[in-house]
């Protein structure tokens, strides 16, 4: 597939998801109206955002593959870290907030958003394996004899679903571990 086409599906990607990284500038640009874990959130938001829009740009202006592979992935790693920040000063603000309740001595706690979270991990869960069997079935139909080539294609979206997969475990740990009364007993 020649850079160009990529570049063009990139580009359009990344205009499309201007659903997304418009309430993160929105976000950013309230300053400290909005918790500090917000502000970082929308960060990692807008900063995976620019590596798709970067990445479309290399695409067109580099001959070789390695130069917008290399600023994917280092886009990637960036908007990762910005990412797990946001989630620890969240889980640093849930915390304060309950200590805050739990002095008040009043039973009331802030509504809780477990479904909204189990939704997240539900969808990040189904789409990984749809997009690996997308990928692994449209390189058998375009190119049935590449050998090599359709274990990279069936084998890249198969990485990414492990990793989501990881990182979905990983953050239920995290909120379970997180997630107890005043008393600290666990719910």
């Amino acid at each position: 597939m020649a850079q160009a086409v990529l570049a063009l599906g990139a580009a359009t990607v990344a205009a499309a998801g201007c659903v997304w990284y418009l309430p993160a500038l929105a976000d950013l640009r309230a300053g400290a109206d909005r918790p500090l874990s917000c502000r970082r959130a929308a960060a990692a938001c807008l900063g995976g955002w620019a590596t798709v829009g970067v990445v479309a740009v290399l695409l067109l202006v580099s001959e070789a593959w390695w130069i917008p592979s290399g600023a994917a992935v280092a886009g990637a790693v960036v908007t990762l870290g910005l990412r797990v920040r946001a989630s620890w000063q969240r889980s640093r603000e849930s915390r304060e907030a309950a200590y805050q309740w739990a002095e008040l001595g009043d039973d009331r706690q802030p509504a809780d958003t477990e479904p909204v979270r189990t939704a997240v991990v539900a969808v990040l869960v189904g789409f990984g394996p749809a997009a690996a069997v997308a990928a692994a079935a449209a390189m058998v139909v375009v190119r049935p004899g590449q050998g090599a080539a359709g274990w990279v294609v069936a084998g890249v979206p198969t990485t990414i679903v492990v990793l989501f997969l990881a990182v979905a475990a990983a953050s239920g740990r995290v909120l379970r571990r997180h997630r107890a009364d005043a008393s600290g007993r666990r719910r």
